[in-house]
């Protein structure tokens, strides 16, 4: 028996070999590392442009635009909201209709386009409200052409986040080779390159192009970002003959939507035992990217899908003649890690809130503190710029983790990663709750100074305090340390327990958790903004923070993670990786007709 079971194993791997070789397009030319200059340019160029004007645009629609802060944050969160909730949408025309190569290409010149339309609103006196007076309480709004315009420019670069955000890093890896050790390992390499292109990218939009946006001149500061934006267009066109171009192959959202209808459909079918007449339809495509999946437990409503009826036929080839009245079981496992993954992602949500606060009320924290260099310098750092903080926490931490704790970890624990994805991202959510209890104490701390001793009186903002704005870094450090376990875990998380074919979704999906967390930051603020309004204690949110008390909505924040890490650790409880087998098959009669695949490891 155990001579019988090894042979068939030995036949089913040179079996598994030669499709892969029939899989392989042998005309497709691999260029790898050759064609990474004009990728890795167009990325670098476009993160530049790109992060260089969102990163200061809460402050160009309070100084510039005039309107007021909870305005400003407010258009800001749904603006990043709708972005990258339009990637999901994108990742679908990618994949269904244009490809990436198109789809690219398309939304780098549209974001170039928006960026060069909100350039023109600092550049022409009559695209913007009148410049407010150093003494002057109340200013002029915008006219309701002139947020038409402005709104041009936001729609542009919404189409363009929408297409380059999921698509980027897939089309970067369709350049090597994925069945060679050298294309693999390349793979992995531009993963690398790719962060640290967004990490540089962000250093220097929020210093050098943040500086010049505040102290220099706006216009000036806006036209740098949009020209970098057109190299960007210009460089990733000049490799367009090299590269490896994958056709669109169709939407696996098709996939999932038939598993909802089959399985609504003989809702009333109950699933077969061990002794039924009916089966578990088990068919893979010959030529399928998913890795075979094992039957799991949870969700069995959905298994119904699978079920055989006498009425059901299949083609010569195996598959079902009517895939809206016959799932494959593979289909419904696809979709079952798909429904797996979504709690993970309200929890995700609930975390951005915090990063969102870092990103946007801590900008006018900066504002009404001391940001000098020094008690005689003239210099002053601009608000926006106190975010790189944040990003320099995690560039210091991440090879520190990953070079040491791992490592360390590994040998206490015995796992690859040395802690389960999971652990990473619920280390990375307690780490938010010291962000916001830190950043309470730092925002008391500040306006308490600034109603004591300020050392300015900026108009509609109110004083200035005498704390160093330097005080806000430990806020930022934990912040950036909690990224570097959340954000980056969740990354790998969804990459890891996608189906392969969905890896564009799962890109989406990351983006998408961010956007609910900026519409949800959006309803915080505006039902706080309204209910402490006529309370004892005052406005929380005012135009000035020194009349308002901040660090009572960072407190709750810090409760809401709370709640939101307890949640965390059931549904983590409860999580069953991609790969791990809930229910042997024995107990079913499924009807074998796939090809021999190797089964799905655990996804940590």
């Amino acid at each position: 028996m155990e001579k019988s079971e090894g042979g068939n194993m030995q036949n089913n791997n040179e079996k598994e070999k030669q499709v892969n070789k029939e899989d392989e397009d042998p005309n497709i030319n691999y260029r790898g590392w050759k064609v990474m200059p004009f990728i890795i340019g167009n990325e670098t160029f476009e993160k530049l442009g790109a992060i260089g004007t969102l990163s200061n645009l809460l402050v160009y629609l309070t100084t510039v635009f005039n309107l007021k802060n909870i305005t400003a944050t407010n258009v800001i969160n749904i603006f990043n909201g709708s972005t990258n909730f339009a990637t999901l949408l994108g990742a679908f025309c990618s994949d269904t209709y244009f490809g990436r190569y198109k789809t690219i290409f398309f939304c780098t010149f549209a974001s170039y386009v928006g960026l060069q339309v909100i350039q023109l609103t600092a550049a022409f006196k009559n695209l913007h409200p009148p410049h407010c007076a150093k003494d002057s309480i109340t200013c002029k709004g915008p006219t309701v052409g002139q947020v038409a315009f402005l709104l041009v420019g936001f729609g542009s670069l919404l189409v363009g986040a929408a297409g380059i955000r999921p698509c980027n890093l897939a089309f970067g890896a369709d350049q090597f080779n994925p069945n060679s050790e050298s294309g693999k390992k390349g793979i992995n390499s531009f993963f690398n390159w790719y962060f640290f292109t967004f990490t540089f990218a962000q250093m220097v939009s929020l210093t050098l192009i943040v500086y010049v946006q505040s102290n220099v001149s706006w216009a000036i500061g806006l036209a740098i970002p949009a020209a970098l934006m057109l190299i960007s267009c210009v460089v990733f066109f000049k490799g367009s003959k090299m590269y490896v171009k994958v056709k669109p192959n169709g939407s696996p959202i098709t996939s999932i939507v038939q598993v909802i209808v089959v399985a609504i459909k003989k809702r009333r079918l109950k699933l077969p035992s061990q002794y039924s007449m009916l089966s578990l339809f088990n068919y893979v495509p010959p030529k399928s990217l998913n890795s075979k999946l094992p039957r799991t437990h949870q969700f069995r409503c959905l298994d119904k899908a699978a079920i055989m009826t006498p009425e059901d036929k299949t083609n010569p080839d195996g598959s079902p003649s009517d895939p809206w009245n016959l799932c494959s079981l593979q289909q419904v496992e696809e979709v079952k890690l798909l429904v797996r993954v979504i709690p993970i992602w309200v929890s995700a949500i609930l975390y951005y809130v915090v990063i969102v606060q870092q990103h946007t009320i801590m900008v006018f924290q900066a504002l009404q503190s001391d940001r000098r260099l020094g008690r005689h310098s003239n210099f002053r750092i601009p608000g926006a710029t106190y975010y790189v903080f944040l990003m320099l926490s995690m560039t210091l931490w991440l090879p520190i983790y990953d070079r040491v704790i791992v490592p360390f970890l590994r040998r206490l624990t015995g796992k690859e990663g040395g802690i389960t994805l999971l652990q990473r991202m619920g280390i990375g959510i307690f780490l938010t709750i010291l962000s916001m209890l830190v950043s309470g104490i730092v925002e008391q701390h500040r306006r308490s100074l600034a109603l004591t001793s300020p050392i300015g009186i900026q108009p509609r903002k109110g004083a200035i305090s005498s704390m160093s704005a330097f005080w806000l870094i430990p806020q930022l450090a934990l912040a950036g340390l909690a990224e570097t376990f959340t954000s980056v875990g969740q990354v790998e998380f969804y990459y890891k327990q996608f189906p392969e074919n969905m890896r564009s979704i799962a890109g989406s999906l990351f983006y998408c958790g961010m956007a609910g967390s900026s519409y949800l930051s959006t309803l915080l603020i505006s039902i706080i903004h309204k209910v402490t309004e006529k309370s004892a204690t005052g406005n929380w949110l005012p135009e000035d923070l020194n009349k308002g008390r901040l660090d009572y909505f960072y407190y709750m924040i810090a409760v809401l993670q709370v709640f939101n890490l307890g949640y965390f650790l059931l549904i983590s409880k409860w999580y069953k990786y991609k790969g791990t087998e809930t229910t042997t098959s024995s107990s079913l009669q499924l009807n074998q007709v796939s090809k021999p695949s190797q089964t799905s490891t655990n996804g940590v």
